[in-house]
């Protein structure tokens, strides 16, 4: 015998074993039993979550023989031949497929004949957002008076596309997201009936990883046990088949990110990638991760919306305290811009990279969430303690004069030649639009003084006199030197241009000079 999928083989055939859905399940097995039973349903919500499992329950639940508390015997012929999709009172219609106006002409001429046997003809039209506008409009008259053994049910993930028509005639049921612990709670129940070992870490995972889709947790699960069959399935082993990472590793990752270190932030991605790990499946799992921390960040009683071990736990609340939430809020950001392009994307790690060195540098950007955090920055290196050249020190009785902290040789001729030199590595570490500002531009020596003067390549609103001084630090700090600079837009540059030559001698072509 062909073996059967763990969502197909253990598919719900009783209300009671429908998980998840108890508002739905109640008011249905309440109108089979005062028999105030719909002409039109419509099921809507995301995938897995159990729609047409629900529809076919309930249309054998109206044809049953001899119902149990609304719900079906499942042992009357009734029920058999429905289960077996060899009764004809249910007809399961696609409509991806059957989206037609012709189609709903053959559904307009089934309905007028009624059943041969049981009580109610029950269509269940799945995917209904599928069906045109043109066959919509057709059903309309049809949905809206059906005989009295008709039950239409529409089945729909995309709510949204069904016109408002159709809605006005239907009850509407929307189906919601299944909870991790429901999930984790009915695999269990599984691995017991069927004989498989596994740590509750593992199909915690796997209820997480499924987003609310019960039908993904158990398509998940049973990949999972055929890589490992017949071992226990670990925590390890899921990751390893679902491509996913460790918390460890984003632990250290977002350590490494507070901290600016690049080279390890790379390095990370690189053994992350060298282990063969989903960049999709990192980049959805480190926005997790990072949700939790901000609800660490939140308030005091946050800790239920983190489902992480107490272990971790101590260890994240440590985290949460490395930086404010503006600079968390940006990072999610970040990282959900990047978690679209991963998807249509064949560079990703690539993508990945460039993300994590924006993260890294918020100066590259110019976005009000990365000035906060460049603010921020500044703010805990002021209170450090921030290393300067000099210091405005007001003394009693005089005006504000600068003194320096610590004496540095003035500049030499060969020191001003070796900065004309490095002038664009300079420019690249002041970064920002300093950076910017400095592109293009010429550098070239003082004629008058040991010093160099920088000649901007057009007319930007720039504060000549503060770029100088930012570069004067930064030479400071790379070469150990005090040297003068100089900075001038190419209207204010002081020099006088340099004399053009007269190339006419050379031309070889005649030229003539129209005279007035």
């Amino acid at each position: 015998m062909s073996y059967t999928a763990l969502y197909r083989k253990f598919r719900p055939t009783k209300f009671p074993d429908v998980k998840g859905q108890d508002h739905i399940v109640t008011t249905l097995k309440n109108q089979i039993r005062a028999d105030r039973v719909g002409h039109a349903y419509l099921f809507c919500g995301t995938r897995g979550t159990g729609k047409t499992t629900v529809a076919k329950i309930f249309a054998k639940a109206v044809n049953c023989e001899h119902p149990v508390d609304g719900s079906p015997c499942g042992e009357c012929a009734s029920c058999r031949a429905i289960s077996s999709g060899a009764s004809m009172n249910v007809i399961e219609i696609d409509g991806a497929s059957n989206n037609g106006v012709d189609n709903i002409r053959e559904i307009r001429e089934e309905v007028s004949y009624s059943p041969t046997e049981g009580k109610y003809k029950v269509y269940i039209i799945d995917e209904a957002h599928m069906i045109t506008p043109a066959a919509f409009n057709a059903l309309l008259k049809t949905l809206e008076e059906p005989p009295s053994y008709v039950i239409f049910i529409l089945a729909t993930t995309d709510v949204h596309k069904v016109p408002v028509t159709i809605l006005s005639r239907c009850q509407r049921y929307d189906f919601r997201r299944i909870t991790a612990d429901t999930i984790m709670a009915r695999m269990k129940e599984l691995m017991v009936a069927e004989q498989v070992e596994a740590e509750d870490r593992a199909l915690a995972y796997i209820a997480k990883a499924a987003d609310g889709s019960l039908r993904d947790a158990l398509s998940l699960l049973d990949q999972c046990i055929a890589f490992y069959l017949g071992e226990k399935l670990t925590y390890d082993h899921v990751l390893e088949v679902l491509g996913a990472v460790d918390i460890d590793v984003f632990s250290e990752l977002f350590r490494q990110i507070c901290a600016r270190n690049l080279t390890k932030v790379i390095s990370g991605i690189e053994k992350v990638i060298l282990q063969g790990r989903e960049l999709s499946q990192f980049t959805t799992d480190f926005i997790w991760y990072l949700r939790n921390l901000l609800m660490l960040q939140s308030g005091d009683g946050m800790e239920e919306l983190v489902d992480v071990s107490s272990e971790n736990l101590v260890r994240m609340r440590e985290e949460a305290s490395l930086c404010d939430s503006e600079t968390l809020m940006r990072y999610i950001r970040v990282l959900s811009d990047l978690s679209g392009q991963l998807r249509y994307s064949t560079q990703k790690r690539v993508l990945v990279e460039i993300a994590l060195i924006r993260l890294c540098r918020p100066a590259m950007e110019q976005d009000y969430s990365s000035l906060l955090q460049r603010v921020s920055q500044l703010e805990q290196r002021m209170e450090k303690g921030i290393p300067v050249a000099a210091q405005p020190v007001r003394e009693a009785g005089e005006a504000s004069v600068t003194r320096p902290k610590t004496l540095l040789p003035e500049a030499l001729s060969e020191d001003v030649q070796q900065f004309v030199k490095r002038f664009q590595e300079f420019r690249k570490k002041l970064g920002g639009m300093q950076a910017q500002q400095l592109k293009g531009a010429a550098c070239r020596e003082l004629p008058d003084r040991l010093g160099a003067e920088i000649i901007l390549s057009r007319e930007l609103p720039v504060d000549e006199q503060a770029l100088a001084q930012d570069l004067e630090r930064l030479v400071e700090k790379e070469m150990q030197v005090r040297m003068s600079i100089k900075v001038h837009t190419p209207h204010s540059d002081p020099r006088p241009e340099e004399a053009v030559l007269d190339l006419s001698g050379l031309i070889d072509m005649e030229i003539e000079v129209d005279s007035e």
